[in-house]
């Protein structure tokens, strides 16, 4: 069983603990150790597994990434009103050959899946989202995939899989199970124009940096019907995680990376979620710490929701519009929008995925003034293929 390759967390790490006061998170969390094995699966709702390969580094790491030292600062982190039950399941050390590891990734992520528990995979380089994808093989047939990423990660599609192409690999293996991949926060500069080009022939969705900053509200229906969710720590600011080299001087800020953390934690239908390529800084651990502690918070205010479960909990707005009438649902509770386009309903009914896409008030005002979201398009011409 994949679940006997991981090995117990750190003894600094367990000693750490000791000293914690009550309220600390290190003292909440039920964790893999020598003494005591692994925890209990049963019950628990959030899993945090560290991954130690880093050879498909497109930039190669002179030194592994110091897991225990993101533990030490998410352990000291104070519990908030939280009712989930998050294990820690210690580390995947590297295998023999890197697929060796792949492969262990994709089993205890896809274990995990079964036992509804969401892993949180923190890891060196990006190019481990590869086995988290594969892990839904056999379990969920079509896949939305958000990267939070400075770059596409295309790559060319002959190149052996690195961090910087493992996007390649996910569209072009075998079975194919990717319906939708959007990325959030590209930087035009590091992307080709034909990586950009390949977005768009593939109707995939990509947001600017400049774009989420401008609002970053705009990044909760883009997180809401995700699966995975790919963060790349290099998305953010130099200055924020205290590196120097392989960050850029722009990207996201710190509270701005925290909050998109928390929209993914809110997400009801995310199963995976990943947090790559920081490197060794004090400061690194700490934001990389509060991003996954930003991540937990918002788990624990997911609601499940849909409206053609529950009408009586919704509002509902009849839209026209030159192409269809358009439906809107607004939550009475959450007030969280939906857009219902009905000519890609059977479609939709084919593959297996809901009849409604995530939106926002501002889509719905919008609409009322003939202005369709380009994604809406997209997802019509989706629909239709």
């Amino acid at each position: 069983m994949a679940f006997d390759f991981l090995t117990p967390v750190a003894d600094k790490v367990i000693a750490h603990c000791e000293l914690l006061p009550s309220q600390a998170l290190g003292k909440k969390i039920y964790k893999h150790t020598k003494k005591d094995g692994l925890p209990v699966l049963a019950m628990a709702s959030i899993a945090i597994i560290g991954v130690n390969e880093a050879r498909n580094a497109f930039e190669k790491k002179a030194e592994a990434l110091d897991l225990s030292s993101v533990r030490l600062e998410l352990y000291k982190l104070m519990v908030g009103n939280w009712n989930a039950t998050i294990i820690d399941l210690g580390d995947v050390e590297p295998g023999e050959k890197v697929s060796d590891t792949y492969f262990v990734v994709k089993e205890v992520v896809a274990g995990l899946i079964e036992e509804n528990i969401v892993p949180i995979v923190i890891g060196p380089t990006q190019d481990l989202t590869y086995p988290c994808y594969r892990a839904f093989d056999g379990l969920r047939n079509m896949i939305n995939l958000v990267n939070i990423d400075s770059r596409f990660d295309f790559g060319d599609h002959e190149e052996l899989i690195s961090s910087h192409s493992y996007m390649s690999k996910i569209i072009t293996d075998k079975p194919n199970n990717l319906f939708n991949f959007s990325n959030i926060g590209y930087q035009s500069y590091f992307n080709s124009q034909e990586e950009i080009d390949l977005m768009e022939r593939l109707f995939f969705d990509a947001y600017r940096l400049g774009e989420v900053t401008s609002d970053i509200t705009l990044v909760e229906p883009i997180l809401r019907n995700a699966h995975i969710v790919s963060l790349d720590a290099r998305a953010v600011r130099a200055s924020e995680m205290g590196m120097l080299n392989n960050f850029s001087p722009n990207g996201f800020t710190g509270r701005e990376i925290c909050a998109i953390a928390r929209y993914a934690g809110i997400s009801e239908k995310l199963a995976v979620f990943g947090v790559f390529e920081s490197e060794n800084s004090n400061q690194s651990f700490q934001l990389v710490a509060q991003i996954i502690w930003y991540f937990i918070e918002g788990f624990n205010f997911r609601v499940q929701e849909l409206p053609y479960l529950n009408k009586e909990a919704f509002t509902k707005y009849i839209v026209p519009s030159d192409l269809e009438e358009l439906v809107f649902y607004k939550s009475n509770l959450t007030e969280r929008w939906w857009v219902e386009v009905p000519s890609i309903l059977n479609s939709y009914n084919k593959n297996e995925m809901p009849a409604l896409l995530p939106c926002t008030k501002a889509d719905y005002v919008e609409a009322t003034n003939q202005n369709i979201p380009e994604r809406w398009f997209k997802a019509f011409k989706k629909g239709l293929n």
